[in-house]
């Protein structure tokens, strides 16, 4: 299901809850959504849809990717980037590495651990910060 975007800032800057396998109709609907506003958006955490859960989804060169409970365990590569959020209006500067290893969990609740580098790690951090009550 299609769920509104969320633009409450005091929500937003909440650090979301952990995601368990009672929140896959979350991942669900975090995936319609991402796909409703695929024309402007690539990537899309849990609070973006107004839950509390440390999930995201994001589009991985064309194949929709979902996290739960991601946390980055290694970054390299610092640089500057601009970013916009569908959450908040405008551009704004963010500090993201070119190389990260994140480790999240599946529906299954399996643990996984992946790098990811470029594009696809800058979505990610975007997102991860998300989960984090960081607003970008």
């Amino acid at each position: 299901m299609v769920r509104p975007l969320m633009t409450d800032t005091v929500f937003l800057a909440q650090k979301a809850l952990p995601a368990d396998a009672g929140d896959i109709a979350v991942a669900d609907d975090l995936l319609d959504t991402l796909k409703a506003h695929e024309d402007g958006c690539v990537g899309m955490a849990a609070n973006m849809i107004g839950v509390n859960k440390a999930i995201i989804v994001f589009d991985n060169d064309g194949t929709p990717c979902e996290m739960f409970n991601p946390v980055i365990v290694y970054r390299k590569g610092l640089y500057l980037a601009e970013e916009g959020c569908l959450s908040l209006q405008g551009q704004r500067r963010a500090r993201r590495h070119r190389t990260i290893k994140v480790q999240w969990q599946d529906r299954q609740m399996q643990t996984h651990v992946r790098n990811f580098t470029g594009w696809t790690a800058q979505i990610i951090q975007h997102e991860i910060d998300h989960c984090s009550g960081i607003l970008i």
